[in-house]
């Protein structure tokens, strides 16, 4: 059963790198950067409006969206989770440090669809809510969205180094177990000592996080998969892939790249050696055929199965 839902998962995601070859110019460039600009901007306007009237403008409200409010469903993405300034300013170092990392290793394009599919799912799940129950459930920041981008670093390079509060330096792994416990702790907060209605809405905000973890899954969840399989289960699919007729797929794949005046192309970005001479280009012997990488995708990408 999880090997059909990871053959899924690894299909959907050629789609959409397929998607993205056929439209390079798809895409918000550094679209972290403009989150983290648009959140301190909502930020600073916030510290004057005791009120809070201008934030409570911008969050998710189901109620108000479905009578004309559009602009909700775009604008909860810029407020700022935690009013604390020093863990703001972390935080939004951290967003646009894995964010930008994201985009370079995946390309503007995939990136785009990853964080506004993550933007669409939550507020689709808020209205679902809102319409089964009757009680509406606010998304007041995309924190959890942005949270699941530091499962997505993990899963591409759980290895990586990086300094928490520029100080103690942690794995990305373990970084992102401790988000999951965040995650884990935030969903038993919110339960535990409800009862009625009063638990109907708990319930309502508790799911918001597995929103996030669901986007995540989409898009990370063949190599997460690939990884906590055992590894005699993945010896044997590499061997399937390898017993693929190599030489027929690189006999096809050099003649159409001979007729379309270029030697080596990514599979994943689309560049050539022809418009990028001095970027370097390796093929990968875990995909089914013959399909060649740059330098900054060989490894990370999703693997052709057929």
């Amino acid at each position: 059963m999880i090997g059909r839902e990871v053959i899924q998962l690894r299909f959907l995601n050629v789609k959409i790198d397929s998607f993205c070859r056929k439209h390079p110019r798809f895409g918000i460039p550094r679209l972290m950067l403009c989150v983290v600009i648009g959140t301190l901007a909502v930020y600073l306007v916030a510290m004057m409006d005791r009120t809070q009237t201008f934030v409570n403008l911008l969050t998710f409200d189901p109620w108000n969206f479905c009578r004309g409010q559009v602009w909700r469903l775009v604008t909860y993405v810029f407020v700022p989770y935690n009013g604390n300034v020093l863990m703001m300013a972390i935080s939004l170092y951290f967003y646009y440090f894995i964010g930008s990392s994201l985009e370079r290793a995946w390309g503007t394009g995939k990136f785009t669809i990853y964080y506004l599919t993550g933007v669409v799912l939550t507020a689709l799940y808020a209205l679902v809510y809102y319409w089964i129950t009757g009680i509406p459930v606010p998304v007041s920041s995309a924190y959890y969205l942005n949270m699941s981008l530091f499962f997505a670093f993990a899963t591409l390079w759980p290895d990586q180094m990086v300094l928490l509060f520029f100080i103690i330096p942690v794995k990305m792994k373990w970084l992102a177990w401790a988000d999951v416990a965040l995650f884990a702790v935030d969903f038993i907060r919110l339960l535990v000592g409800t009862r009625g209605i009063v638990f109907t809405m708990a319930l309502g905000f508790a799911l918001i996080p597995m929103v996030a973890v669901v986007n995540y899954l989409l898009f990370c969840g063949s190599w997460l998969f690939d990884i906590v399989r055992p590894s005699r289960v993945r010896q044997r699919s590499h061997q399937r892939a390898r017993t693929i007729q190599f030489k027929q797929a690189a006999k096809k794949a050099e003649a159409q790249q001979r007729q379309q005046g270029y030697t080596r192309k990514c599979a994943v970005c689309g560049r050539t050696d022809r418009d990028y001479p001095d970027l370097e280009f390796r093929y990968c012997s875990r995909c089914a055929g013959f399909h060649c990488f740059c330098i900054d995708h060989i490894n990370n990408h999703v693997h052709f199965t057929e």
